[in-house]
């Protein structure tokens, strides 16, 4: 007997019931696009827990992100990130119980509160910046850090905010170069298909910080009500291009010392961007440079005209997604059950999960199969001595660095190629 086969035989799986002896799941949270999350809680000490339940049926992919999510969060332990609480692998369902963030997300927070400034926005960002300096020098790329995905642990006046959803994460121990996450925190080496790393975080990190001073996201495009396809293709545009700007009248109450922390994070050159513990050494961040003005008026009104609208999209989105992952799986199914099994067939989950809405809070993470354009070319590595700060422009368009066409031109552009690099333990750039 074959020794795979062997070793698969061996595999000791619990059972359904070893997760009903020990928890109660209750009432589902939410939906996602692999996973449906339930309320649960330990019989033994009444502790109240998140369970991610993975259905090993609904695919390959399913079945591989959720080995992947286990094994990265057994790697990381620290304050600013939900943890693993314990891990059941049945022959049909994978079980993650996680600690329950029982607060709020960090938008449905800010909409609460009375008063609202830069010193808050910078508390909550070097929150962040820890938790992803963390997990960089552990080796992992979080990959789909998003608004939605930064919560408050609990309701308390001064409670933590935390940082969730780790299915995407990968540990850096090879160039990657898949696109996957959430469209409008993708950064510009992702989008262009370069070979990326850690430095993708400090960017999502620069967008989310944009948001939370000003309400709006720093790459926005107006779509049809279905037209994602489009609406994605001119965002990814503008993000190749790091078109964007520190607009009038919603950053007319920011300081520089903001702008210019924005300006870094979302530093279209990969080699070039701050890393997130540099981030945390910034004076916007540890200093006193945050300004205490109430910006919260601001802040809201473009919020909820950009954020709180397209909410419902997420949930019609996402039920549709697993309808459809599961449809395709079945028919997979009758189709093995055949005389003659066709190779692969089943596998690959949703492939039209590949956009998302424009809002922040709402976004449908990107699958690796993308249909970001894929004819673009691959610029060369860059050493340690091609990474500096470089001047910024605090008041208009961030100066981009030319970048390789999208394959959605009419016409072919021609430009230079991008250097791309990815930051490891040992060295930031290769």
């Amino acid at each position: 007997m074959p020794l795979n086969c062997l070793l698969a035989r061996q595999k000791e799986y619990s059972q359904e019931s070893d997760v009903m002896a020990k928890y109660t799941i209750g009432q589902m949270i939410k939906t996602e696009e692999y996973c449906e999350i339930f309320r649960c809680k330990e019989k033994t000490t009444g502790r109240v827990y998140a369970c991610k339940r993975f259905v090993k049926k609904d695919g390959r992919k399913v079945r591989k992100i959720a080995t992947n999510e286990i094994a990265i969060l057994k790697m990381i332990k620290h304050p600013n990130v939900l943890q693993l609480v314990d891990v059941f692998e049945t022959r049909k369902e994978f079980y993650i119980f996680l600690e329950l963030a029982t607060g709020r997300e960090v938008f449905d927070w800010i909409l609460d509160q009375g008063y609202y400034s830069e010193r808050d926005a910078s508390l909550v960002i070097r929150q962040v910046l820890q938790a992803v300096a963390y997990i960089h020098s552990q080796g992992v790329v979080h990959r789909n850090l998003k608004l939605e995905n930064i919560v408050y642990y609990s309701r308390l006046r001064h409670s933590k905010v935390v940082i969730s959803d780790f299915h995407l994460a990968r540990l850096q121990n090879r160039m990657m170069r898949e696109p996957c996450g959430t469209p409008e925190y993708l950064a510009p080496e992702m989008v262009g298909r370069q070979h990326y790393g850690q430095p993708v975080d400090c960017w999502a990190i620069g967008v989310i910080t944009y948001i939370l001073l000003s309400g709006n996201p720093p790459f926005y495009e107006e779509q049809d009500e279905e037209d994602y396809d489009s609406h994605d293709k001119n965002l990814f545009r503008k993000i190749l291009a790091g078109d964007y700007e520190f607009d009038s009248p919603y950053w007319d109450d920011i300081s520089d010392a903001a702008k210019e922390l924005v300006s870094q994070l979302m530093e279209v050159d990969q080699c070039q961007r701050i890393t997130a513990q540099e981030a945390i050494q910034h004076d916007w961040i540890s200093g006193s440079a945050a300004s205490s003005k109430n910006i919260k008026e601001g802040v809201c009104t473009q919020m909820e005209k950009n954020f709180a609208k397209s909410r419902w999209k997420k949930a019609v989105r996402v039920t549709s997604m697993m309808n459809q992952l599961r449809a395709k799986n079945a028919a997979a199914s009758e189709t093995l059950a055949g005389p003659v099994r066709q190779k692969g067939t089943g596998n690959s989950p949703v492939q039209d999960s590949t956009t998302a809405s424009s809002s922040s809070s709402s976004g449908v993470a990107l699958s690796t199969d993308s249909a970001v354009p894929s004819d673009l070319t691959t610029g060369p590595s860059c050493s340690d001595e091609q990474r500096s700060p470089g001047p910024t422009n605090l008041n208009s368009t961030h100066s981009p660095i030319p970048r390789p066409c999208l394959g959605i031109y009419s016409q072919p552009r021609q430009s230079s190629p991008v250097p791309s690099c990815g930051r490891g333990d040992e060295s930031r750039c290769d």
